[in-house]
């Protein structure tokens, strides 16, 4: 797959984007012995930063550089990483896409392994294709990622020789060149054209001048359509050089393993012809237009304002880190006054500023403006405004304390649960350093920096207005707005907004002194009536309280620092009417934001904000969930929130009008794009138009009062079954007890009522559902669905139809995608709803080329009969079970994975009597029992269909 590097702020048009973003923790802390001089460790040259010792570094001596790490996280995988210091930045005219298309053929075949057989190798070794391995090609790198799970000796060793045979000599071959391309061609087309036109928009303004500004990694069909095995060769006998590679090697083996494999097999690999200079990137240039529009009607109207400065991240230095977290706290505190504005009403829904480095290309500052309805003017206007309060005047010192405090808990609970970080987080974090010129330090030495810094009182008023000022100067500001109607001049008033002097917003900021004792009381603590072990293996408890209130627990430490909560209440989607619309759907967004007690957002925020308490909550099929991920320190005030807003809830009006504004304004996309369609309508139509799935009308929304909010989830706060879940790093008597002074302590609650409502699957269609979308004319999706169940008594065959959908996958990956070329990223899926007796199925799925729905059809229609008509073959059984199980395991090691399948067990014993027979259900499958599965299932008289088309016709 093609990825830019992280674009601040433009991508997130959420509401989400308002939130207050936390610097990345791990910075810097200096060495005794200061900048590092030497060549080796590679990595910190120039550096004065303490060494992550548990990294070995070194240097092959034809070049390439290495990094190897023994973790064990999750037990018995192997992550490795290989990164070609060679994107689409480096591709001339033309060859452009050419970076990204030598990523997808090194895939397909090698001087090791004939074509596709990569694929097959890696899947009987557990790999699932896509996740565990993948590639990503950038505007500066191509990165070839493998989580090898249970790797034995003989595994490790057959996949450095598939990796090294990949970049040093891979299939390039017109049969290789004449499969491939389609797909890739294919991966470009399915990208959502608005989204896409608007980012190209987007980099052309902000990074006029530079390759930046027209050098997408998916390139040019002309391009393309253009390539040869020759002039692709080329391009990789000038850049896929071993002085251009980084092999990264980490997971549970001794390092000297990993070190004595990258020097087997890549220690022979030699650059062919005169090793290539790097093009100057260039820099920003101030003489440039600095205003630009688009007439987008599917996307919300956005005003996007950056400021940009050359790229100066030569070393990452002690300094380089302090000076970059003090504007990282300028930018907190502008989002933090954004986010107080909007929630309390504003010419904005939301708006964020980011600071980041793009590309090795630039130091970028962006402000993301959402407006409220169409008057971007106002909003650029007030944004622009707040940040010139920051500017003009010092803020206090109590704010930055406040976003200090919660800096210093991320970094705490950084340092606290680095043990049980994952192999792949770490392999990808290095990845990252690479790419952006930086180093890795531990978690405790990025802290005593962050705390030497407090302690220079470098993080004083006046540093930081000084930083807020420098992050919004630079050597151009430009701005980009989104409309829906197209304005002759707005060119005009855009440029003029930009050049416009505000006036500082004053805005009134009231003293939060906020603590957990002020919260409403709830009642005096529960009694346990009963504790007991229901699995003694897992070591799982269940404990009932007097009032009803059930807790499933799990003491294991295996996962240093962090503890999963799930409070289950109520009967979820069972309990909302299957005949009319009622405002569920704005619970997930505003639920939570509406309050507990007289805490509003802005007080939960102040109370939460240096904890590690989450506020989290979903609609699941037979519960309402609130979610999080706490520590031991935090735990009896997360349960004492959640509680709280039970027993006492908030219903501040300002989220549910904020939420219905957001939910009005993202209409236009929902029709931009095949998969936008799909988003809005698959659900509701594969639940056979029940209004309890899909999006809202526009009219539904507008119709929303906080009063009719209040008038659905109240009741629903208060009655129905508690299930408490803890699993993790907790102590399992102050556990139940502090489970007994929250949730314990409620008075009892009534059972609450079910609608009573089916659920249904649409009957069969002869001729496709069709919907259309307002996107390019070269898009399609088609989906074909099948029945199948729901409940815990069909739990077993639900694990079953897993593998049998996992064959099909395979099947319409390899027909669909690798041989006809039709479609990048098709899929097949299985749903078994455990909370509902019914709405199960499965669905395959494909972004096609409108001309090839049938083609589509007639291929899956093909694959099922096969499926049901005679069983698979060993291998073939092997292939997509052995990956299906190396996930289990894997998942296994984390104690959410054991939460996730004992949740609602305590009201349905089957589930937990499930958990037991887990393994057995995968692992003694057969290829008889998949067959007669598949005739069950995938019959033709029962499939459902749909497409979506492009509502004008390609000319």
């Amino acid at each position: 797959m093609f990825s830019r590097p992280r674009m601040p702020r433009f991508a997130l048009l959420l509401l989400a984007l308002a939130a207050p973003s936390l610097p990345t923790p791990v910075l810097a802390q200096g060495r005794p012995e200061g900048v590092q001089t030497a060549e080796d460790p590679w990595l910190y040259k120039g550096s004065d930063l303490v060494h992550d010792d548990k990294w070995k570094f070194g240097r092959l001596s034809n070049g390439v550089r290495y990094a190897v790490r023994k973790n064990g996280v999750p037990p018995g995988q192997i992550s490795i990483r290989v990164r070609i210091d060679a994107g689409s930045l480096m591709e001339r005219d033309s060859e452009r896409g050419f970076a990204h298309l030598l990523e997808h053929l090194s895939f397909r075949g090698s001087t090791y392994v004939p074509d596709g057989d990569s694929k097959r190798i890696w899947q009987r070794l557990g790999v699932t294709f896509g996740s565990d391995s993948n590639a990503a090609t950038t505007f500066i790198s191509t990165t070839y990622k493998l989580d090898l799970p249970n790797a034995t000796p003989e595994g490790l060793d057959e996949s450095f020789k598939i990796l090294s045979g990949m970049m040093a000599n891979p299939a390039i071959t017109q049969a290789s060149l004449t499969a491939e391309r389609p797909v890739v061609l294919a991966e470009g087309r399915e990208q959502p054209a608005p989204q896409k036109r608007m980012q190209d928009a987007l980099y052309q303004l902000i990074f006029a001048g530079q390759l930046l500004a027209d050098r997408e990694p998916i390139g040019t069909v002309e391009a393309l359509n253009a390539a040869t095995p020759a002039s692709v060769q080329a391009f990789h006998d000038r850049w896929y050089r071993p002085e251009r590679a980084t092999v990264i090697a980490i997971g549970d083996v001794d390092p000297a393993v990993l070190e004595a494999m990258i020097n087997k097999y890549f220690a022979s690999w030699q650059g062919k012809g005169e090793a290539p200079k790097t093009p100057d990137f260039g820099k920003p240039e101030a003489d440039h237009p600095i205003a630009a529009s688009i007439v987008e009607p599917a996307l919300q109207p956005v005003a996007l304002m950056a400021i940009v400065r050359p790229w100066t991240v030569y070393a990452d230095t002690v300094i380089f880190n302090q000076k970059r977290m003090i504007d990282m706290v300028a930018i907190r505190i502008l989002n933090r006054r954004l986010e107080s504005r909007a929630r309390s009403g504003a010419s904005f829904l939301g708006a964020g500023a980011d600071l980041d480095d793009i590309a090795r290309s630039a130091n970028v500052t962006t402000l993301t403006v959402l407006p409220t309805g169409d008057d971007w003017e106002s909003a650029l206007r007030d944004v622009r405004a707040t940040a010139a309060e920051l500017m003009a005047a010092p803020p206090s010192q109590a704010e930055i304390d406040r976003e200090l405090g919660e800096i210093d808990a991320v970094m705490r609970n950084r340092i606290s649960t680095a043990p049980v970080e994952s192999a792949v987080s770490l392999a990808d974090d290095l990845v990252q350093a690479v790419d952006i010129n930086e180093t890795v330090t531990t978690p405790e030495a990025s802290y005593a920096i962050f705390k030497g810094a407090i302690a220079a009182r470098m993080f004083t008023p006046a540093a930081v207005q000084a930083s807020a000022k420098k992050v919004f100067e630079g050597t151009a500001t430009r701005a980009l707005v989104n409309t829906h109607a197209p304005d002759p001049d707005v060119v005009r008033k855009v440029t003029a907004a930009l050049q416009a002097d505000v006036k500082a917003a004053v805005m009134k900021r009231r003293a939060l002194n906020v603590k957990f004792d002020q919260l409403p009381r709830i009642g005096a603590p529960g009694k346990v009536v009963e504790r007991k072990r229901i699995d003694p293996d897992l070591a799982i408890d269940e404990v009932t309280y007097a009032n009803g209130v059930k807790l499933l627990m799990r003491e294991d430490t295996s996962e240093t620092g962090k503890v999963w909560v799930n409070i289950r209440f109520g009967r979820g989607l069972r309990a909302l009417p299957g005949d009319k619309r009622v405002p569920g759907w704005a619970g997930k967004t505003a639920l939570m934001a509406s309050g507990i007690g007289k805490f509003g957002q802005e007080e939960l925020d102040a109370l939460t904000g240096n904890r590690q308490i989450g506020l989290g909550f979903d609609i699941e099929e037979d519960a309402f969930v609130f979610q999080a991920q706490t520590n031991k320190q935090d735990l009896a005030d997360q349960l004492r929130l959640f509680a709280t807003k039970l027993a006492a809830p908030g219903w501040d009006p300002n989220p549910i009008t904020r939420a219905k504004a957001a939910t009005l304004a993202s209409y236009a996309g929902l029709s931009s794009s095949p998969d936008a369609v799909l988003g809005r309508d698959l659900d509701v139509l594969l639940h056979d138009g029940d209004p309890r799935w899909g999006v809202p009308s526009r009219e539904e929304v507008s119709a929303l009062t906080p009063q009719a909010f209040r008038a659905l989830w109240e009741p629903l706060l208060q009655t129905g079954p508690i299930e408490v879940e803890i699993f993790g790093d907790m102590n399992a008597d102050a556990t139940v007890q502090a489970v007994a002074a929250s949730f314990g302590a409620l008075k009892p609650r009534a059972e609450g009522k079910e609608s009573g409502a089916p659920v249904r699957f649409p009957a069969h269609v002869a001729t496709p559902v069709v919907r259309t979308h307002t996107g390019a004319v070269d898009q399609a999706a088609a989906v074909i669905a099948w029945p199948t169940g729901g409940g815990s008594a069909g739990l077993a065959e639900s694990r079953k139809l897993e593998i049998l959908t996992a064959v099909f996958r395979d099947r319409l990956i390899e027909q669909l995608r690798i041989q006809a070329g039709v479609s990048y990223s098709p899929n097949v899926m299985s749903d078994w709803p455990l909370g509902l007796a019914a709405g199960g199925k499965i669905a395959a799925l494909g972004m096609v080329p409108p001309e090839k729905t049938d083609f589509f059809f007639k291929l899956a229609r093909d694959i099922a009969a096969d499926l049901a008509a005679k069983p698979i073959d060993a291998d073939e059984l092997n292939r997509a079970l052995t990956p299906l199980k190396q996930q289990l395991l894997r998942m296994s090691s984390g104690n959410m994975f054991w939460m996730n399948l004992v949740e609602g067990g305590t009201q349905d014993p089957a589930r937990i009597a499930g958990m037991r027979s887990l393994a057995k259900d995968y692992a003694a499958t057969t290829p008889a029992e998949l067959q007669a599965l598949a005739a069950k299932y995938l019959r033709s008289d029962k499939d459902w269909t749909m497409v979506v088309l492009p509502e004008k016709a390609a000319k």
